[in-house]
């Protein structure tokens, strides 16, 4: 018997059985490792937070930024005003008005109840939607729309209703923003509400088992000029039906109402 090929066949095969078993290590070995550094996905991180959320938009939104300018209020306008006193600031741009008898509301004050009276008493009245109803100062606060979309806490578009302690409209004060414009012809895509939802876990904002109650797509003042300002699309997140949480839908940044950026520039 040949022995020294008999030998060297059992080297082939154990180095054929060698390279198969180094092979199926080194595939279970990649296999382990891709499930160890694969990050979970937002819906699992929400859902560890036990962050929980209605269906969000699925449709993918474009949308553009807008430029807009504060309305001046002329005295032709002041004429259309009806059962009312109406006065002006220097500027034009804020419009004040006593009514001439309380405008009732119901003990609900429903927002159905205040856009009647948008409707039937103010100038474009159409064009804002009830936003809040402060009951220490006794104030309902409406935001002027855009393509049925808020603009947020915009002080050049909305107005404050003057309420009494019979839960009647007495006054209010109005500013408008006109001559809005789209910036460029052509529509982006913005970033998606799961996206903004992420944005804002990652930031610490969205805190361990919260209910995201509400989402919706409005415009808020990228820069504030003297004269003129520039809307961008923004998302707004209704956490718990109370706090309200706002993103840049184009640039994905959280946005501060009351910080330091939102001061008119010269």
């Amino acid at each position: 018997m040949d022995w020294s090929r008999i030998k060297t066949i059992f080297i082939i095969t154990f180095l054929i059985l060698d390279v198969y078993l180094l092979f199926q290590f080194m595939k279970s070995r990649d296999a382990n490792n891709y499930e160890v550094i694969t990050p979970a996905t937002v819906e699992q991180k929400l859902k560890d937070d036990q962050i929980t959320y209605k269906e969000l938009p699925t449709v993918q939104i474009k949308a553009q930024y807008l430029s807009a300018k504060p309305k001046e209020f002329a005295k032709s306008d002041l004429a259309k005003l009806k059962n009312q006193t109406a006065s002006l600031n220097e500027t034009g741009t804020t419009l004040q008005a006593l009514l001439d008898k309380p405008f009732q509301l119901s003990e609900k004050m429903a927002p159905s109840e205040v856009h009647d009276f948008l409707r039937e008493n103010v100038l474009n009245g159409k064009d804002y939607l009830y936003w809040e109803t402060d009951e220490k100062t006794n104030t309902i606060t409406c935001y002027q729309l855009y393509d049925n979309a808020p603009l947020y806490h915009n002080i050049n578009g909305m107005i404050t209703l003057d309420l009494n302690s019979e839960h009647q409209i007495v006054s209010y004060e109005q500013t408008y923003l006109g001559d809005i414009q789209k910036m460029s012809a052509k529509e982006e895509e913005i970033l998606s509400a799961l996206k903004a939802l992420e944005t804002l876990h990652q930031k610490g904002d969205l805190k361990p088992k919260s209910e995201i109650t509400k989402v919706e797509i409005g415009y808020s003042t990228l820069i504030q000029l003297a004269a003129s300002q520039v809307l961008a699309p923004t998302w707004r997140i209704v956490v718990n039906n109370k706090e309200s949480l706002y993103v840049n839908a184009f640039e994905g940044k959280i946005i501060d109402f009351n910080s330091d950026e939102n001061t008119i520039v010269e």
